[in-house]
C-alpha cells in the first residue's frame, strides 16, 4: 500500500509543479519587505515615523469550494478551478512616538471575491480595530475591541481611507491573495515531498 501510496505522491508532486505558476514569490508593489516563517508571511513597510505591517497565515485560506455535486457535464480533461487562497490579515499601525499599535482585522468576504466588475466595492473588509500595546506579542483582552458590523460608515470609511493611505487597499488585497496563493502551493507541494519520504521511509 506504502508504495502504491508513494508513487501517486509522485505523480501528483510533478502535476502540481506543472502548474506552478511562480517559481518565486511574487512581490507586492510600494515597497514592502516580505519575512516568511513558514505558513505565516509579514509585511513590513516603513513612512514618515509609522511602520505598517501585515500578517497573514495561509492555513486555512482557501474558501471551501462551493460546487460540492460533480457536474455532468464536466469532462475531465477540462481546467479545474483556479484554487485562490484568501487569508484573513492583520494590520498594524505603529507610530514612531506613542506605545500604542492600531491593530486591523481585515478579511475577504467569501462573496465577494470574483465581482471586479463593481468598481467601487472594496475586496477586503475591516472586521476588527483594537489598540495593543506596541512591542507586546499577547494582545491583551481586555482592550476594547470595536466590531465593524454595528460601525457607523462614516468612521468605517475613514478608517479604510486610513489604510488606503498607508498603501493598504484594493490593488495591495490583490497582490495579497496572489502572493498568498503562491505561498500556499509552494508549501502544499513540500508537504507532498515530505509526506513521499515519510512514507517511503522503512
Amino acid at each position: 500500500g506504502d508504495k502504491a501510496f508513494a508513487q501517486f505522491l509522485t505523480d501528483e508532486i510533478k502535476e502540481e509543479k506543472k502548474i506552478q505558476k511562480h517559481k518565486s514569490l511574487p512581490k507586492v508593489s510600494g515597497g514592502w519587505e516580505l519575512e516568511v516563517h513558514g505558513t505565516e508571511a509579514k509585511l513590513v513597510r516603513k513612512i514618515a515615523g509609522e511602520k505598517i505591517t501585515v500578517t497573514f497565515n495561509i492555513n486555512n485560506s482557501i474558501p471551501p469550494s462551493l460546487d460540492d455535486e460533480p457536474q455532468e457535464e464536466q469532462k475531465p480533461d477540462e481546467q479545474e478551478p483556479d484554487i485562490t487562497s484568501t487569508p484573513n490579515f492583520v494590520v498594524e499601525v505603529i507610530k514612531d512616538d506613542t506605545k500604542q499599535t492600531l491593530v486591523l482585522d481585515c478579511h475577504y468576504p467569501e462573496d465577494e471575491v470574483g465581482h471586479e466588475d463593481e468598481e467601487e466595492s472594496d475586496i477586503f473588509t475591516i472586521r476588527e480595530v483594537s489598540f495593543q500595546p506596541t512591542g507586546e506579542s499577547d494582545w491583551k483582552e481586555t482592550n476594547y475591541t470595536l466590531n465593524t458590523d454595528s460601525l457607523d460608515w462614516a468612521l468605517y470609511d475613514h478608517l479604510m481611507d486610513f489604510l488606503a493611505d498607508r498603501g493598504v487597499d484594493n490593488t495591495f488585497a490583490d497582490e495579497l491573495i496572489e502572493l498568498s496563493t503562491a505561498l500556499e502551493h509552494q508549501e502544499y507541494i513540500k508537504f507532498l515531498e515530505d509526506l513521499k519520504s515519510f512514507v517511503k521511509c522503512q
